[in-house]
């Protein structure tokens, strides 16, 4: 498979490790203050919410908060076998748990203000695993415009709630066509090469195919439903309307994610996403109390499910890494 041309080789994770220069040496001194500032920042957010999470859930029964919580950590693995096989697709395949562990322990750098934090620690312990960081910049990059346009398809179900509580949104919708023809391999191969240049990064080395495009905007589809699941498993338990509550629910997560993703001052998006949820939720028949009580809960119920696909695909990586060695 031809690979993305950089300057910064992929190191084969076989080849025996030389030792270490000072300047490697710091390098892992700061990816690891990196790790640990933006864990500080999730922490710290989950410990702001904390109670009002609990006075939340004290509604909810347990059975519909385990599942919500696992359709969330559902949700991120699927999205993380998206951005993988997008990865995969520049160079010499990964695979999952080494992919897992970059994608989501850099991702929780979206936690702290600037969303760029993610990308950049993302690149880093691509390195450190022996690939270009060009590669993984290039991977996000697309990603990211597919799962954003995904986004857009599906918040499509929450159309009549949005458009209700604020009809300035049609330009929301107005961008789905220009996006999904945006997809077209050709387009998106000469539009990311294009980003790429004006970064001063080196360009696809081959065009993008039909076969991986498809295959991150399905996860990315996926992953949306898979959060629609999530909220509905919560608002449902106040009697929020069966099917239809569930349709608007995936697209009320497709808009507070799509709306959250533009908002990239904000750490997660933080308020810009409850602010989508609520207007959607009351929409469904719930109070404007309930549907911000929800809100929180599910910002909440991220930062968890975050920390701990994080923490398990490092702990996996870990061993996996201890098994090699030892074969």
């Amino acid at each position: 498979m031809t690979t993305v041309r950089t300057s910064e080789e992929d190191v084969p994770a076989s080849k025996p490790k030389p030792a270490k220069s000072t300047k490697a040496k710091i390098l892992d001194v700061v990816r690891w203050v990196a790790i640990l500032l933006v864990v500080g920042f999730a922490a710290k957010q989950l410990a702001a919410n904390w109670g009002e999470f609990w006075h939340t859930l004290s509604d909810v029964a347990w059975q519909s908060s385990v599942l919500s919580l696992l359709a969330l950590v559902a949700s991120i693995m699927v999205s993380t076998w998206g951005w993988q096989t997008m990865v995969d697709d520049l160079g010499e395949p990964i695979g999952y748990a080494r992919g897992a562990q970059i994608c989501l322990v850099g991702s929780l750098g979206k936690y702290v203000p600037g969303s760029v934090w993610a990308y950049l620690l993302q690149m880093e312990l691509g390195r450190k695993a022996g690939l270009a960081r060009a590669r993984i910049f290039t991977g996000s990059l697309i990603q990211l415009g597919v799962g954003v346009v995904s986004a857009l398809v599906v918040s499509l179900l929450a159309a009549p709630a949005v458009f209700s509580h604020s009809p300035r949104a049609m330009w929301l919708f107005a961008a789905i066509p220009v996006g999904l023809a945006l997809l077209h391999p050709r387009i998106l191969t000469w539009g990311t090469s294009l980003v790429l240049r004006i970064l001063r990064r080196p360009p696809l080395a081959h065009p993008l195919g039909w076969a991986v495009v498809g295959k991150v905007f399905g996860a990315s589809t996926l992953a949306w439903a898979l959060q629609g699941v999530h909220l509905w498993l919560l608002a449902n338990s106040v009697g929020a309307p069966g099917f239809s509550g569930f349709v608007l629910c995936v697209g009320a997560m497709a808009v507070a994610m799509t709306v959250g993703t533009f908002a990239f001052i904000l750490p997660s998006g933080v308020g810009v996403r409850e602010v989508a949820q609520v207007a959607v939720l009351t929409a469904s028949g719930l109070t404007v109390g309930q549907a911000a009580a929800f809100a929180v809960a599910s910002r909440v119920m991220f930062t968890v499910a975050d920390l701990l696909t994080a923490g398990f695909a490092a702990g996996a990586a870990r061993v996996a890494s201890r098994l090699a060695t030892a074969a």
